[in-house]
């Protein structure tokens, strides 16, 4: 892949299926690849489906209102930031889900808006930054898995 996070993303998919951690895939983030990207290179048979739900939906609105809210009173921004909703929606199912502890992404505008969620209200996730190498971030000597 062209992606320079691609290798990123493929060591943690690994590490994640290595320690048996459970892998999600909101169907939110499938449409988003989908605009450009093609179903098929999903690795949907090691991932779980996770669709959205009406307690999601509740949870996401009331995210949602915070951002929006910091957003317009200039606490919060967001570099040409047009889809918000889409964000939110996915920390409310992170947030929902009892199973779920982390939120993977190399989004670093979702990380600002993560980093004021979690000022502002209890969220009970915590967010991964796939810009950081996944031996970093775990603490993993090269070489040493």
């Amino acid at each position: 892949m062209d992606d320079p996070l691609h290798q990123n993303a493929k060591d943690y998919f690994k590490y994640f299926l290595d320690k048996s951690i459970s892998v999600k895939c909101s169907t939110i983030s499938v449409a988003e690849y989908c605009v450009r990207g093609n179903k098929d290179h999903l690795p949907l048979a090691k991932v779980q489906i996770l669709p959205f739900n009406f307690h999601h939906g509740v949870r996401a609105g009331e995210l949602a209102k915070i951002v929006f809210s910091k957003k317009k009173n200039k606490e919060l921004e967001l570099s040409s930031r047009l889809i918000i909703s889409n964000d939110t929606k996915l920390f409310s199912q992170a947030d929902t889900e009892e199973d779920i502890d982390v939120f993977i992404s190399s989004d670093r505008e979702a990380l600002k808006m993560y980093q004021m969620l979690k000022k502002e209200t209890p969220v009970k996730f915590e967010f991964m930054d796939m810009n950081i190498s996944m031996n970093e971030t775990f603490g993993i000597l090269q070489g040493y898995q």
